[in-house]
């Protein structure tokens, strides 16, 4: 009877302290107190092309997690080692995986208006520019002002995915000055190669799916709904990657001597691009969209974000998109495909008068779970095939450049597939109610992104349902110059991951 009132008065006396803490405000304070660290954050290089370069980012993710209690596991891989932090409470209780992103897109100095991309800058609007101010404003500052100066940081990998990780640091930390305890199992896992496809995240997985074991996914990843309420996205697209390559002359040629004489590979690669997609932006090749059908259900879901796609398209300065669904929710269901760069000769102040040697385009191509990426690549292929090219997966010789006409060379990877969860699961469900308690806000729910993580790993070697709790606001320059985050999202991103690791996660 004792042990039963003892047990009853720590139920309450918990109950107490966690309805005495103000999360809203201590996240505020928590996200001014905590700029110093991460402006030291955003200094250390992160860009996964230079292996040497990511020996301290990994240390300090090693150093970090254990101030919080948490066991790291180093997980070798050929290249870059992933981290597994973890911190059990109990073998019964149910585990939630975190996933967690650390590297970044690589740099263009000239691009930033800033001297530095490494270097944090503190940056108001004004006029409708973002300018330079002191950091010494955070001192004494309020929430609305912050807001209404549309205050944000700018450095690389601020949003994608620095951000969400210092979110996550200063939520334990306030967790630990509180003394309030997990409610179940968190395991984070850190990927170092994010932004390079993540070449060896599956074999890893796979690998260490012992240590992995756990009974949901939530990867802390992506922006917001462009209204920046709460969101939960329950799928993303996967990604595939071509290379295309067609040829000229050997090397460059004099345009006035062979300008209407040696082939020019320019118009053989626009000849290929633009047989590929009609007038609307739809991909012509046919059986591309074969298998997606969006039943009355899935269109409500669609109709349920709430996209203002006049300002999307204001913003973006576009007049018409392209005709793949009949909105934005509908255009990201369906494979894509897309010319993401395109190199030949020389331009700008380079610019030469030549028939170029050879042209190059890459190609990703965004998939869908009801779509076979190997299928896709197959029907590119035909389709180019059929426009009268011979097909190499290498450069060609000398004999072959003399024996055919047309040549192109097809080399395809494959990065990750899609993966979606069911809104209505028990996990979703739970995310929901989560985030509802937290904001006092209904979250936006997508049913998938139109960008691409690597998940479908964990869930198709670990069986388990993933979900994304994207943080940062949606205007962040994403994997392009002056990448930013809003400190209104930094400050509510702690606020989020609060709610969500308070909850009881093992009632479900």
């Amino acid at each position: 009877m004792k042990k039963l009132i003892f047990t009853i008065l720590i139920i309450i006396n918990s109950t107490y302290l966690f309805s005495q803490i103000d999360y809203k405000n201590q996240s505020f304070d928590m996200g001014i107190q905590s700029i110093n660290d991460f402006r030291d954050f955003l200094l250390i290089k992160n860009d996964a092309n230079y292996k040497t370069e990511m020996e301290p980012l990994i240390k300090w993710g090693i150093d970090n997690f254990k101030k919080y209690g948490f066991n790291l596991d180093i997980l070798e891989t050929p290249e870059l080692p992933l981290l597994l932090a973890s911190k059990i409470i109990s073998e019964k209780a149910k585990t939630i995986l975190i996933y967690l992103q650390f590297d970044g897109q690589p740099v263009d100095n000239s691009k930033w208006e800033q001297e530095d991309p490494y270097k944090a800058v503190l940056k108001e609007k004004i006029n409708e520019k973002y300018e330079i101010i002191d950091w010494d404003i955070l001192k004494d500052i309020t929430m609305e002002d912050i807001i209404e100066k549309d205050l944000r940081i700018f450095a690389r990998s601020s949003s994608d995915a620095k951000g969400p990780v210092m979110m996550m640091l200063s939520a334990l930390e306030i967790m630990k000055r509180n003394d309030i305890k997990l409610e179940y199992n968190v395991k984070v896992i850190m990927d170092f190669e994010e932004e390079i496809s993540s070449p060896n995240l599956a074999a890893a997985v796979e690998k260490y799916s012992s240590k992995l074991k756990s009974d949901a996914l939530f990867i802390f990843d992506g922006p917001k709904h462009p209204s920046n309420l709460p969101t939960l996205t329950f799928g993303a697209r996967g990604i595939s990657d071509i290379t295309l390559i067609t040829y000229g002359p050997i090397v460059p040629q004099h345009s006035g001597h062979f300008g209407n004489y040696a082939p020019n590979p320019v118009f053989r690669m626009s000849e290929i691009l633009s047989s590929m997609k009609d007038k609307d932006g739809r991909v012509v090749i046919e059986g591309f969209y074969d298998g997606i059908t969006l039943d009355k259900e899935t269109q409500e879901i669609l109709a349920g974000v709430p996209d203002n796609e006049k300002k999307m398209m204001e913003d973006m300065q576009f007049n018409t998109f392209d005709n793949v669904g009949s909105n934005y929710q509908e255009s990201i269901q369906y494979p894509s495909l897309n010319v993401r760069g395109i190199e030949s000769g020389w331009v700008r102040e380079e610019v030469r008068t030549i028939v170029p040697s050879e042209c190059i385009a890459e190609i990703d191509v965004r998939l869908v779970l009801e779509s076979d990426p190997v299928r896709l690549h197959n029907l590119i292929k035909k389709h180019i095939k059929d426009l009268g090219y011979v097909i190499m997966d290498r450069r060609p010789t000398k004999e072959e450049r003399l024996k055919y006409n047309k040549i192109v060379t097809f080399i395809s990877t494959f990065d990750y597939d899609a993966f979606r969860t069911d809104i209505d699961s028990d996990i979703g469900k739970w995310l929901v109610k989560s985030l509802k308690n937290t904001f006092n806000k209904e979250p936006v729910k997508k049913r998938t992104s139109g960008g691409s993580v690597p998940i479908s790993p964990f869930v198709n070697t670990l069986g388990i349902p993933a979900v994304t709790v994207p943080t940062v606001n949606q205007d962040n320059n994403q994997h392009s110059p002056n990448e930013n985050i809003k400190i209104e999202n930094y400050i509510t991103g702690i606020q989020t991951y609060l709610g969500i690791l308070t909850d009881n996660f093992n009632t479900l």
